[in-house]
């Protein structure tokens, strides 16, 4: 391996303790990799710390809107004076200082308006507050040009985590086989316990969100599944398609009349799926504003958790959602589409 290719000792010492936790070629891994992230509120922020502190080579915070009163609550990388400014070049500085190693860049463009090609020239996506028909564009691309893709959002006490990593491979710890003993072997004198693990390769096959996203819940396969999927998941396809419809979130500033949309939304969203009105209540829409910063916190954890995981190829990744509902303290993963 050429000394380009290698950890720096600078670098050695920085990391020193994540080297240890999942060894030296994945941090290698980690330190080639570069990644793209739309959306810079609060959950955006809690990504990039996450990732930045692992030790990637580049991030590129990606984000046409303008900073909000709103996010003080949970965007710690921007200072309160940048109210007005755009999100992702507010957001650089404090990125950058996380982790002088890594490169940090902002970009003011709309995602929208990217061309094919520009999303090609990431090893992973991560996107944040963006529509459904945007994250299922994004993500048929990456899909195209075998680039990882995440997507995920926070909504008050709702939020979530999809990841599409098509056909991924990586490697787990698992507990070594014991060895049979045959009858004839004398009893050892004292009994020692046995900790001994060994890294096994597996493969993990994913879906595409827009599979995800439009499944049949009226088949006798599906609808016996109903009762064990997480409400969010159904949750979060309102909230979608309020994003879809009106081009923004849900808002604080109108929030008597979204609330109206949103359960509006809800009768068309449970109709249209052929559900009962039992599988979310109408009072879910009273949760649904701001992002609160505990929330983000966790789903953040955990796209960075995954982000790192599949990108240096070590453990078992979540296939292919995770769902937090803050308001009984729920968070699952389940695999849907």
């Amino acid at each position: 391996m050429s000394d380009q290719e290698n950890i720096t000792e600078d670098e050695a010492a920085l990391y020193d303790r994540q080297i240890r936790l999942w060894g030296l070629d994945a941090q290698k891994r980690l330190r080639h990799s570069r990644i793209l992230l739309i959306g810079l509120r609060g959950l955006g922020a809690e990504i990039a710390k996450n990732i930045v502190l692992a030790g990637i080579k580049s991030l590129t915070l990606l984000d046409q809107t303008e900073v909000t009163e709103e996010d003080t609550c949970s965007q710690f990388l921007i200072p309160q004076s940048e109210i007005g400014k755009n999100r992702a070049k507010s957001s650089l500085e404090r990125t950058q200082q996380l982790n002088p190693m890594v490169e940090v860049t902002a970009d003011d463009s709309d995602p929208k308006d990217k061309p094919d090609s520009y999303f090609s020239e990431f090893d992973v996506i991560c996107a944040t507050c963006c529509s459904s028909s945007l994250l299922t564009r994004i993500d048929k691309i990456c899909a195209d040009k075998n680039v990882k893709f995440f997507a995920g959002d926070v909504f008050g006490y709702y939020g979530y985590m999809f990841s599409d990593l098509g056909e991924h491979e990586y490697a787990e710890e698992v507990p070594k086989p014991k060895e049979k003993k045959s009858d004839s072997d004398e009893p050892s004198p004292k009994k020692v316990k046995d900790h001994e693990t060994v890294i096994v390769k597996k493969n993990a096959t994913f879906t595409r969100l827009q599979h995800a996203l439009d499944v049949d819940w009226s088949t006798d396969e599906n609808s016996k599944k109903i009762r064990r999927t997480p409400n969010t998941y159904f949750i979060m396809q309102i909230l979608l398609k309020f994003m879809e419809q009106n081009g923004r979130k849900v808002a604080l500033g109108s929030r008597e009349d979204d609330i109206v949309v949103l359960n509006n939304i809800r009768n068309t969203v449970l109709e249209d799926m052929k559900l009962n009105d039992s599988v979310v209540s109408k009072e879910f829409s009273s949760y649904c504003f701001a992002e609160l910063s505990p929330v983000c916190a966790i789903v953040g954890g955990v796209i960075g958790q995954e982000i790192i995981k599949a990108v240096s190829q070590r453990d078992s990744p979540h296939n292919n959602f995770f769902f937090y509902n803050g308001v009984n303290g729920e968070g699952l993963v389940d695999k849907i589409g």
